[in-house]
């Protein structure tokens, strides 16, 4: 631990690049495929830690990559697959054609970029750059050169089967469809995994024992919960539970996570033995008993894992797998604990009704991480977040905030101030930034999180989603950034640390105002938004476009979306933020529907066309993919580990080559 960092004041903190090193690093920006970016993720704090934390770190990033398949599979019924038959066309390029050989190389690290065939952005299919003749040439030329690729028959066979998945653009063109069109549903026009075979209308009156991790599946008629669990081993306490849906990979976690337990200190190996428990059995008790238990652990060496976020299912209910894996960043960790410390404050001072108001609230656990490894569900746009999401858990125990310093570094680092100065017309735009932008970026993530998700209460018996479906997530992100916008001006931030807090507060508006634009970006065709946090960027930029707070001009041929009046966007800010903890405490869902689809949804594709084009002039890109670090045990002559050494390899494709390997998923 260096002390020097813990009494540093906060304003210097934030002034300066978070976890900042001696030397200039080189660009996070490791590579690029089209819109797509490969960033170098980097964990400076690691290599301070004592030997014991290190390999309970490696012990916990092997249970990551054991996960990661999962999550493949519940994006599409074809995902592992798919993911198996490229990962031994390119695990040596040599044996492809040099024709087609770098339209399949890059076909293939677009697809594991995305965890599949959809862009994990916009939920929207992406195609090979060759036709399906050259791709099965190319297969067969990999396959007679020794790709794991099976007999020539299996060969066949498995690019038949792949064939409308892969190359057909009108076969399951979304991952999650929200505005399915006529003759469909949510569910049924969906490419996700989570349904199969079942309409929206089946589950009229149908009861889920298992609403987060379970597939629903119909079968004679019936329908049926495929649980995901590894199941009970013989001897364990309770009822004998058969292996269930993912039960080899959820097994393979497992024995990852009990060496961790060895590792850890008593507290966490409570935790850890909790989440095996209910990778055993799938129960909901045993869920709800991990999270209590992990909110509660402040570990340096800390990590999240389970069947978490529901923005890929239309109705809000399944969860995806994911884990994230981190080593505590110390030098923002004083920022993280007041905004804490101060949490029944900020909850005083809330806009909402004071029947919403959980004045009893505990503190929450906030830390600022570096994230040693990310897989499934856990991109690493992800810059922060705030668990569990089980209101119940969150209103009576707590939840855990976390700000991912290194996604924040290396966006910070690949970006610079260039979208800013971009799309702010104001020629102070770069100056601006430069005094207030790091400021305001860190306290919107942490007041989102710390302050936002944890926030408010519910007087409906069952979580919000069971109500609001299909707009609980974006309703849930723009409370959350409405939580920020809100607070941001108050003095108590001041007293925290933070200098000359109305003018950070300016610079903040001038963000969001900036969002409901640039989130365009995101959506090359067509006219409808469908990532939960970008629709949540447009609806608070829309609605306070509409109360005049903020405008939308057009300068010199160009689009700008402005604020006109601070004190009025800070007012309507209020009022919208009353109006959806409203609506998510009383369960509105006709009240969050048409709040959605008034502002998140819709947008005018010319202003669209203009932001894209522009965006493309900074040579940014508009979609990224994490590149971790290697940890590896370094062994003495005896055999004994003496250390584990962390290295950054900046081969996005050959990580995810090597973690294929290691799962079992590359080749047949």
């Amino acid at each position: 631990m260096n002390l020097r960092h813990l009494l540093t004041p906060l304003a210097v903190l934030l002034a300066a690049p978070l976890s900042a090193q001696s030397s200039q690093p080189p660009s996070p920006l490791a590579g690029r495929i089209g819109d797509r970016g490969f960033l170098q993720v980097e964990a400076p704090s690691f290599a301070r830690l004592p030997l014991q934390q290190k390999l309970l770190a490696w012990h916990l990033t092997r249970a990551a990559v054991q996960l990661d398949p999962v999550f493949y599979d519940q994006m599409s019924a074809y995902g592992l697959t798919a993911k198996r038959l490229l990962g031994a066309l390119v695990e040596r390029p040599e044996r492809l054609p040099e024709a087609s050989r770098q339209a399949v190389v890059e076909y293939a690290t677009l697809f594991f970029g995305s965890d599949g065939n959809h862009n994990e952005t916009t939920g929207k299919k992406f195609l090979p750059g060759i036709s399906f003749e050259e791709l099965s040439r190319a297969a067969e030329a990999a396959r007679a050169k020794g790709a794991r690729l099976g007999t020539r028959e299996q060969l066949a066979r498995t690019l038949q089967e792949l064939r409308t998945p892969l190359f057909d653009p009108n076969f399951e063109p979304n991952i999650t469809e929200k505005n399915p069109p006529a003759g469909e549903d949510i569910l049924t026009a969906s490419s996700n995994n989570y349904y199969q075979g079942v309409t929206l209308k089946d589950l009229t009156g149908f009861v889920e024992k298992h609403p987060l991790n379970s597939r629903l599946v119909k079968r004679n008629g019936q329908l049926v919960e495929e649980v995901y669990r590894a199941g009970t081993p013989d001897g364990a306490p309770g009822e004998k539970l058969p292996p269930g849906l993912y039960a080899k990979e959820l097994a393979a976690v497992n024995r990852e996570l009990e060496a961790a337990a060895g590792l850890a200190d008593p507290d966490q190996a409570k935790v850890l033995r909790a989440l095996v428990r209910y990778y055993q059995t799938g129960d909901p008790k045993d869920w709800h008993d991990y999270n209590v238990l992990w909110l509660r652990n402040d570990a340096t060496v800390d990590f999240a894992s389970g069947f978490i976020e529901v923005y890929r299912d239309a109705r809000g209910a399944k969860g995806s797998a994911q884990m994230v894996v981190a080593v505590v960043d110390q030098q923002l960790a004083p920022l993280m604990h007041k905004l804490a410390d101060n949490a029944v404050y900020f909850e005083k001072k809330a806009p909402w009704d004071d029947r919403f108001k959980k004045l009893d609230v505990k503190p929450p656990v906030a830390k600022a991480i570096e994230t040693l490894a990310a897989t499934g569900d856990f991109h690493v746009g992800t810059i922060g977040d705030n668990l569990p999401n089980e209101q119940d858990v969150r209103e009576q125990y707590g939840t855990k905030s976390i700000l991912l310093t290194s996604s924040v570094n290396a966006f910070t680092g690949t970006r610079g101030a260039k979208v800013a100065v971009e799309f702010l017309p104001n020629a102070d735009a770069g100056e601006l930034f430069a005094k207030h932008g790091a400021w305001a970026d860190n306290l919107h993530t942490a007041l989102h999180e710390i302050i936002g998700h944890g926030s408010g209460k519910v007087i409906v018996p069952n979580d919000p989603p069971t109500y609001l479906r299909e707009f609980y997530s974006t309703l849930e992100e723009a409370r959350a950034d409405l939580v920020a916008y809100w607070n941001i001006y108050d003095p108590k931030l001041a007293e925290l640390g933070v200098p000359d807090v109305p003018e950070v507060g300016r610079e903040l508006y001038r963000q969001a105002a900036r969002a409901g634009l640039v989130a365009l970006k995101n959506y090359p065709t067509g006219d409808t938004a469908a990532e939960d946090h970008d629709r949540s960027r447009l609806l608070v930029a829309n609605y306070l476009i509409e109360a005049g707070a903020f405008e939308r001009v057009q300068r010199n041929g160009h689009w700008y979306i402005t604020v006109k009046d601070y004190d009025q966007a800070h007012a309507a800010v209020g009022k919208l933020l009353a109006e959806v903890m409203r609506i998510k405490a009383t369960g509105d869902y006709a009240g969050g529907k048409a709040l959605v689809d008034k502002y998140g949804v819709h947008f005018d594709p010319a202003v669209r066309d203009d932001v894209a084009a522009r965006y493309k002039k900074l040579q940014l890109p508009i979609y990224s993919s994490g590149i971790y670090a290697d940890l590896a045990p370094v062994k003495d002559q005896a055999g004994k580990v003496t250390d584990v050494a962390i290295s950054y390899p900046r081969d996005f494709l050959a990580q995810q080559l090597a973690w294929a390997r290691e799962n079992g998923t590359l080749g047949f």
